[in-house]
């Protein structure tokens, strides 16, 4: 895909002019730094319907104080976008409602994706005091076409007569450490202050120095739900510009394992989500299938979580003798398990009146947020990475892409149960054809990419996990970008939860099934 670079003076127009086009799905921004040609934005977007794509880049003109116009209010999923460039890059977004950082402290000194970033102890030492809240936010406007920007106070973020509660770091329900400021007015949520960074790691900037093989071990980490198909997308994108071609035995295997971790995940997600709701009982017949799942993967991999499964050119090891007959085993068990799942939980009358009608997200919302996985799907949206840019055997299995309207917790869930089958029934019409040959195929000790831009996406198990390079000819990436799956999920969360009750918080987050170290990164 070939970058077009538009210039800053027309910028705004000409993405007003895409969105009007059909491109109504802002499916990445990435920051960038350029060194001698300056800082900027490399924005992915796509059509919804047609799902064809197309890449924008704008470049500011002044690197000590670089401004784009926002288009926070053409796609809203930017609105955390362009928090998460500033917070690394130091751009402004003019006409941002909310130009704070997203991930970083609010007293972090310099912005660590810069080339020029210093990163000595003593600019930013260990802080072991709290950080306080910024109560304002903070808008750039233009004050004339093209001049610099004058900070602007805007409304406060929570007034004084507002009743404000935390949930979160630390909260039983908010399985990781993310942080929920909300206002109420009685029960009812009016406002939510999403605070996130709390285990961000700064794996992009590792990347940055470290070799091609060794930025797999961090895909596996970002989501242990998703380690396979997140290692996947990177192994892909690293094969597509090496231009090697994997052997179709390792087609299988990864497709395999992609659907055994889909399977894995969103039983887990049907597990946590009837716990969270005092379910105990569906809690335990959902681990104890997975369970299942895990034994099958470690015999393979090694591992239960952090498996490290995908290598450039294959897999790590081959799967073993008794592979097929055990998988098969599990999914004609599987099958018959889902039946209780409906009869103990999914019919259950006190989950049904607290998830029908709850937390609705429309579909309009869900392309615009860029929420993709079983949440979009929930909303009407087909927006299934395996349907949409089909990669190793999708093309070639018959599966259903399952749709629902109904934009609710109920919906959101039903939609990972029936995925569960469509997973089953990916693996049986492929487990017993894996064709012989090598599971892995040679590749040079060392690395080094050719010079260019390359990308990749998979249909992770809670949405689109994408992976960007930018190379320059080295045995280390220049630039390295993952597609979080759950900053778009946690960015319709005020959309989703105002309105609602407090004591449907739980519901929706437990429904929107967002992983924290995937957000952070």
């Amino acid at each position: 895909m070939d970058t077009e670079y538009i210039d800053i003076k027309v910028f705004r127009q000409a993405m007003l002019d895409q969105h009007a086009s059909g491109m109504d799905f802002l499916r990445e921004m990435i920051g960038m730094d350029w060194n001698e040609e300056g800082l900027g934005v490399i924005y992915i977007l796509e059509n919804s319907t047609t799902h064809s794509t197309k890449e924008l880049a704008v470049r500011p003109s002044d690197r000590k104080n670089p401004q784009i116009p926002t288009v926070s209010d053409i796609w809203k999923i930017a609105e955390l976008y362009e928090r998460e460039i500033y917070d690394f890059y130091g751009i402004e977004f003019t006409g941002h409602p909310d130009m704070r950082r997203l991930f970083l402290r609010n007293d972090w000194v310099g912005f660590p994706l810069r080339k020029d970033y210093d990163p000595s102890e003593a600019i930013n030492p260990v802080r072991l005091e709290g950080e306080k809240n910024e109560e304002i936010h903070r808008e750039y406007d233009i004050v004339e076409e093209q001049q610099l920007a004058e900070l602007v106070e805007r409304m406060k973020i929570m007034h004084y007569d507002q009743f404000v509660i935390n949930i979160g770091p630390q909260h039983p329900a908010t399985h990781g450490v993310l942080r929920f400021r909300l206002s109420l007015e009685g029960e009812i949520i009016r406002k939510i202050d999403i605070h996130c960074g709390y285990i961000h790691r700064g794996i992009e900037k590792l990347c940055e120095s470290r070799t091609y093989p060794q930025t797999l071990a961090f895909t596996d980490r970002l989501d242990y739900l998703s380690a396979h198909q997140n290692r996947h997308a990177l192994c892909m994108c690293i094969e597509k510009a090496m231009g090697l071609e994997v052997t179709e035995r390792v087609q299988y295997i990864r497709t395999i394992m992609d659907e055994l971790q889909r399977i894995d995940s969103h039983l887990l997600m049907f597990s946590c989500m009837a716990m969270d709701m005092g379910a105990i009982t569906s809690f335990i017949y959902g681990f104890r299938d997975r369970e299942k799942v895990l034994d099958i993967m470690e015999e393979v991999t090694g591992g239960r979580l952090i498996q490290n499964y995908n290598v450039i050119g294959g897999v790590q090891a081959d799967i073993t003798a008794g592979f097929a007959a055990k998988v098969k085993e599990y999914c004609n068990d599987q099958k018959r398990r889902l039946k209780e799942y409906y009869d103990v939980f999914v019919n259950n009358i006190i989950f049904r009146n607290r998830a029908i009608g709850v937390g609705k997200l429309s579909r309009e919302d869900a392309i615009s947020f860029g929420a993709t996985g079983g949440t979009g799907r929930a909303s009407g949206w087909a927006c299934d990475v395996r349907k949409r840019h089909p990669y190793a055997l999708y093309d070639k299995v018959d599966f259903k892409e399952i749709i629902h309207t109904g934009g609710d917790c109920y919906d959101r869930l039903l939609v990972r149960l029936e995925e569960i089958v469509e997973s089953i029934h990916i693996i049986e019409q492929i487990i017993d054809n894996i064709p012989e040959g090598d599971f892995k195929t040679k590749t040079k000790p060392i690395i080094k990419l050719p010079e260019g831009q390359f990308s990749a996406s998979v249909e992770g198990s809670r949405g689109e996990f994408g992976v960007f390079i930018e190379s320059h000819g080295e045995k280390s990436p220049y630039r390295l970008k993952f597609r979080p799956m759950g900053l778009p999920l946690i960015a319709a969360a005020h959309k989703i939860m105002k309105g609602c009750k407090i004591a449907d918080l739980i519901t929706i987050g437990a429904s929107l099934d967002y992983v924290i170290p995937d957000i952070d990164r």
